[in-house]
């Protein structure tokens, strides 16, 4: 009984011919199946000859940007905005009632000055600008210059002129009187 139940499990391959022949097959099989596969999912596109051309192209479709900016030669050239404030005459501006300064106050001061932002005094709030006057026009038109705290240098109005800066901290401190 042993003898029969030893036949009936042997092995499938008996001789060295038939292990050879599992063994390549064990090789092929798979990477035919893996080539088959690339093939199929690609397209069946080879890198070689025409279609490298065409792979080129399609890949120069696929990165070419969604939208183009388009400038007709014919249009009028952009005109530029001019800004409220002035490039010589502040001081004489400012001496005949403050129009440069509140100019410049009104484009870049009021901003934070106006509601008092970051810890600038509120414009015509006497009691916060009480210890900064004692600076004076002169150095607070050097701080203003130079910036101060959160205030950016010219209080961010970096085109203005010292004499606009002066005719601003002019008009602001009028205001506090």
């Amino acid at each position: 009984m042993s003898d029969n139940h030893s036949e009936e499990h042997g092995t499938l391959i008996k001789t060295p011919k038939q292990l050879i022949i599992v063994v390549v097959l064990a090789f092929v099989v798979p990477v035919a199946i893996i080539i088959a596969l690339a093939k199929l999912v690609s397209g069946g596109t080879s890198a070689t000859g025409t279609d490298e051309a065409a792979r080129e192209e399609a890949i120069a479709r696929n990165l070419k940007p969604a939208g183009m900016v388009v400038v007709d030669p014919n249009a009028p050239a952009p005109v530029a905005v001019a800004t409220p404030v002035s490039t010589g005459g502040a001081p004489a501006a400012a001496a005949s009632g403050g129009g440069g300064g509140k100019a410049l106050y009104d484009t870049s001061c009021a901003a934070c000055h106006g509601a008092g932002v970051a810890g600038a005094p509120k414009a015509g709030d006497k009691a916060a600008w009480a210890p900064r006057l004692k600076a004076g026009v002169d150095g607070l038109t050097a701080s203003v210059i130079k910036g101060k705290g959160a205030m950016p240098p010219k209080g961010g109005a970096m085109a203005a002129s010292d004499a606009d800066i002066k005719a601003a901290v002019e008009y602001l401190v009028g205001l506090a009187k």
